[in-house]
């Protein structure tokens, strides 16, 4: 679907347009790429069916398209398109939706129910001995002690204070008051600022990883950033996954390694335990900083999977 080509011109200004909206509110870079090529797809069958503007998109123009889509073979796999795909061009368009509403367009309207797939997997969540084992395991992850305490201080930033991918990714220095216990959020999602609570042994963990392992890192002294790669530069989301994995593999661990770990695991792991430990959900929808508690939600499901 990638090769198709629009011909409407207010349709590719208003794909662009919603792109550039997406990286403003900072969302990564996957979801960059696949809304707006599920709206391109979306334009591309409007165009087929000669609807050539918003106003004269209606309730019943969205439940055939989704129609199309359910009928839509796979290209890839063959058979129809998954449940799982056929929700992410759901989110593509309630997204776009949304766009259009912070536009002060209001015509737009979803009436999609969600698709239920058995096949889907239960998310992962760490236990807290399993997020102890980590910890313990930054002790030996790697031959370079540099290492080994940036291995760490990821942690503390991804489960300790619960934050995401992109929002660890832009952290710099300064946005570290030790002072005062709190990490500095200036690029959350939505771009919504945030203040998050650390204790002091979490703060002296990024102590030892700013004053003893950074300046080892920081070769050309010319960023801020607080995570920096191996070259000097500003750590990537992909390489604090590639460490996470390092880690895991350095534990030993058979069943911590047969889970689907990811960054936001660890996200959703500090939620879950906060949960746990009946701290009230508005104060973890605060600390994740969710737009709403509908967000956080999905947390009360999770401990009763477990």
């Amino acid at each position: 679907m990638k090769q198709l080509k629009l011909q409407n011109t207010s349709y590719k200004v208003l794909l662009q347009s919603f792109t550039e909206w997406l990286d403003i509110l900072g969302y990564a870079e996957s979801t960059l790429y696949n809304l707006p090529n599920h709206i391109k797809e979306f334009f591309y069958w409007l165009e087929k069916k000669n609807i050539n503007t918003l106003e004269n998109i209606h309730t019943e123009t969205i439940k055939d398209y989704y129609q199309h889509l359910q009928l839509r073979p796979n290209e890839t796999r063959g058979g129809s398109l998954s449940k799982a795909y056929l929700n992410k061009h759901q989110q593509a368009l309630k997204k776009f939706r949304e766009y259009l509403q912070k536009h002060n367009y209001k015509g737009f309207r979803i009436h999609l129910k969600t698709e239920k797939d058995s096949n889907q997997k239960q998310v992962d969540i760490l236990t807290q001995e399993e997020i102890k084992e980590l910890f313990t395991t930054t002790n030996y992850s790697h031959q370079r002690d540099s290492f080994k305490l940036r291995d760490k201080a990821l942690l503390v930033v991804f489960y300790s204070c619960g934050l995401r991918r992109n929002e660890v990714v832009h952290l710099d220095v300064s946005d570290v008051f030790f002072d005062k216990e709190r990490i500095y959020v200036r690029k959350g999602k939505n771009y919504k600022e945030r203040f998050i609570p650390i204790n002091s042994y979490n703060i002296r963990i990024l102590e030892d990883y700013i004053f003893e392992a950074r300046p080892a890192l920081n070769i050309y002294n010319s960023t801020e950033a607080l995570f920096i790669s191996q070259q000097g530069k500003r750590m990537q989301g992909q390489s604090m996954l590639n460490r996470l994995k390092e880690v895991i593999r350095k534990t030993e661990n058979k069943e911590l390694q047969e889970k689907q770990i990811t960054l936001h695991t660890l996200r959703h792991s500090i939620a879950t335990h906060l949960l746990q430990k009946e701290v009230h959900i508005e104060i973890i929808s605060k600390f994740l900083g969710h737009s709403s508690l509908e967000s956080t939600q999905i947390y009360t499901h999770l401990v009763k999977q477990l």
